[in-house]
């Protein structure tokens, strides 16, 4: 083998010590910029429980309200059905914005708004979802800013206040669902996933929305929702949430009711998204692929990303 070597002259032996500073200081702003295993360590230790990574970066926990027993006349909801809280992260060099949905009693309410406001967390909506459930059940968005342990304490003290499970959840296991999901998502234009004996399907946005002058991933809650609980024979029940942008409402509306789906709540979930949204929850029970359609002619009257 011949390797030969060629003496480096004086600029460049000058220029050495620079090209090291400089290719350090990348180096450790790139990691900054990434968050740190040990991060999300801390934030999981704090909230009690794993978190699921999700695309654009964003780690996201779910608070499932397994303690509770709510009907709609006699159809008993699942918690991934109707009764899913989570929070979400998205990761800003060492800081992280936070967004979530936490389900509510009415006597837990006022008390959790109380504990995350201490902690610096902010209620960004308050309302329902659903309609003649029994018990009453509230919905409580929320958004804070700034070191993801602090905010994950808070969230885990507020959360602390009421009756939700908050140790790590048990596993589910893989189960079989009475429902051709299939068919659903090819009437739907996309595929979902069974969680928890329901099929869950979410469809993001065409177009980035942003908050705060950065681009919120679907993940951050600003899909359109949409899950099936299965009813027997191929039947289900139906609920979640359209994502709208104003001229998007009242075509989304009248397709809706137009396939006998019902609206059971219109409003915002956050303060300061560009552009605005608005978020439509509906309701209905009847043969599965029959929804699908009727859900497909709302998601038409959209900007959406699907195949």
């Amino acid at each position: 083998m011949y390797v030969s070597f060629r003496p480096m002259d004086r600029r460049t032996r000058r220029l050495i010590p620079t090209m090291m500073v400089t290719s350090l200081a990348a180096f450790s702003v790139a990691n900054a910029q990434r968050p740190a295993a040990l991060e999300w360590s801390a934030v999981e230790q704090a909230l009690g429980r794993r978190g699921a990574s999700q695309p654009g970066g964003v780690m996201r926990f779910a608070f499932p309200r397994g303690d509770l027993t709510v009907t709609i006349g006699d159809l008993k909801l699942l918690p991934a059905f109707a009764l899913g809280g989570w929070v979400a992260f998205r990761p800003e060099g060492s800081s992280a914005t936070m967004m979530g949905d936490l389900v509510l009693t009415e006597g837990e309410l006022n008390g959790v708004i109380d504990r995350l406001r201490q902690g610096g967390v902010g209620v960004t909506a308050v309302h329902n979802h659903l309609l003649g459930e029994t018990p009453h059940v509230l919905y409580a968005h929320v958004h804070g800013h700034g070191d993801p342990v602090r905010l994950a304490e808070t969230v885990h003290a507020a959360l602390a206040t009421t009756q939700t499970p908050l140790g790590q959840p048990p596993a589910v296991m893989a189960v079989r669902i009475e429902l051709d999901t299939t068919a659903i998502s090819q009437i739907l234009g996309t595929s979902g996933r069974v969680n928890g004996g329901v099929y869950q399907v979410s469809v993001p946005r065409a177009g980035a929305i942003r908050e705060g002058g950065k681009p919120l991933p679907p993940a951050m809650g600003v899909a359109t929702a949409i899950n099936f609980q299965p009813t027997g024979g191929n039947k289900a029940a139906v609920t979640g949430d359209f994502v709208m942008t104003a001229p998007e409402v009242a075509p989304v509306q009248a397709a809706l009711r137009a396939n006998h789906i019902a609206i059971t709540a219109l409003h915002s979930h956050m303060i300061d998204e560009e552009p605005h949204l608005f978020f439509m929850h509906f309701w209905a029970v009847d043969d599965a692929p029959t929804l699908a359609r009727g859900l497909r002619a709302a998601l038409d009257h959209m900007a959406t990303k699907r195949p």
